[in-house]
Formats: C-alpha cells, structure tokens, sequence
C-alpha cells in the first residue's frame, strides 16, 4: 500500500462522508429529502473537490462516465440473476424479518410509506444507485487504487459500503441475519469493483445494483401493501 499525503486525504474524506452518511441514516430522524440531499452533496460535491484540489486526477474522473458496449450485456444478465437471488431470499427469510418494524422504521425514521414510496423507489432506483457508484466504486476504488493500491481499495472500498449500510438496516434483523447481509454485501462491493476495473467505469456496477434496487424496491412495495 502506498502511503502518501493524496491517500491519506482520499481516504479520511471517504470514510468520514460514507460512516457520516450511516450516522445520519440510522440516528438522526430528518425527512427523507433532506437526508437525499445530504447524501448528494457527501457523495458527490465533497469527491468533486478532491478533483478540485488535485486537478492532475480530472483524466480519471472523465474517465468513471466513458462507457464500453462490450460490458453492458453481461452486467445486464448479472442484474437478472441479482433480482432473482434478493427476492429467493427474501421468500425464504421473511419468517426470520419482523417485516412490521421494518416498515416502521422506514416511516419514522424517514418518512416513507405508501403514499411516497413510488416516487422514493425510482430516486432509489436510478439516482441514489448512481451516486453510490460513483462514491464507492468510481471514488473508492478506481481513483482510491491508483494512489494505495489494488488489493487495499478493493477491500477497503468493499468494506466501507458494507459499513455504511449499518446504520440504515440497524434493528431491522436479527444479528445474525445483519450479519449475512453485511457478509453480502461486502461480497457485492467487491464483485461491483471487478466489474469497473475491466471496464474502468462505473455503469456495469450501476446497472447491476439498479436490479439489485429494483428487487429492494419490489419487497418494499409488498411492505406497504402497495402488490
């Protein structure tokens, strides 16, 4: 790992913006939008001024939005398979999740429920996805490598969106099904960043995570009786 004052910089800014985000998800009741608005500005404006500060990475950061044809049909066919595999679990844990707090939580903590679920699951679906690619696998892993190292951004960058998903799902499982998911999704982070080094973008890993939403987004419309 290569340690200097640029990786240092990269990645207090990422863990403070990802673990901060957490925090604010799990602990702080503020409506949805103004947390989405928060998570903007954490997950965008702040890696912006990385660019900002050291312009010599602006190539790579063009870069993460330059998409290759050649990866959308397997990152396509990826999604597929992901949407299928959240909703088998979902059909074969739902006796484990008291679904019921779960909805609750969402409702006070967030301010979701069935009146406004469709329009957050599109936000979630297409907007938030992209930001989070963007942070954790364009920021996190393809800029992050290039100044540490391969093996440490692929763990670390995995590790944190592991991480900052804890505080959002806090007391929604039991500990032990927190911590499969938590195990899952530090696998996904890991196969969304080889999906980005072949392609040294961020839309394969984008395209996948909107139909591992989309299958989020189809258990919560069964939450709020909305199918």
């Amino acid at each position: 790992m290569k340690i200097n004052r640029k990786s240092v910089f990269l990645i207090l800014t990422l863990t403070l913006s990802a673990l901060g985000m957490s925090v604010i998800d799990g602990f702080v009741q503020l409506p949805y939008l103004f947390k989405s608005i928060l998570k903007i500005f954490l997950f965008s404006v702040v890696p912006l001024g990385y660019f900002l500060r050291y312009k010599d990475e602006y190539s790579r950061l063009k870069r993460l939005f330059v998409p290759r044809k050649s990866d959308v049909k397997f990152a396509f066919l990826l999604g597929v398979g992901v949407y299928s595999v959240i909703l088998f679990a979902y059909v074969f844990l739902k006796d484990q999740i008291d679904l019921s707090s779960i909805r609750e939580s969402l409702t006070a903590n967030m301010g979701v429920n069935e009146h406004n679920f469709v329009y957050v699951a599109i936000y979630i679906s297409f907007v938030n996805s992209l930001l989070e690619e963007f942070f954790f696998r364009g920021f996190a892993f393809l800029i992050l490598k290039e100044n540490t190292g391969r093996l440490f951004a692929y763990v670390f960058s995995a590790l944190l969106f592991a991480l900052y998903h804890v505080g959002m799902t806090s007391g929604w499982f039991h500990w032990s099904i927190h911590l499969l998911a938590m195990a899952g999704l530090f696998t996904g982070g890991c196969i969304f960043n080889y999906l980005n080094e072949k392609s040294e973008n961020i839309y394969p890993s984008w395209l996948v995570h909107m139909f591992a939403n989309f299958a989020i987004n189809t258990v919560g419309f069964i939450l709020f009786g909305l199918i």
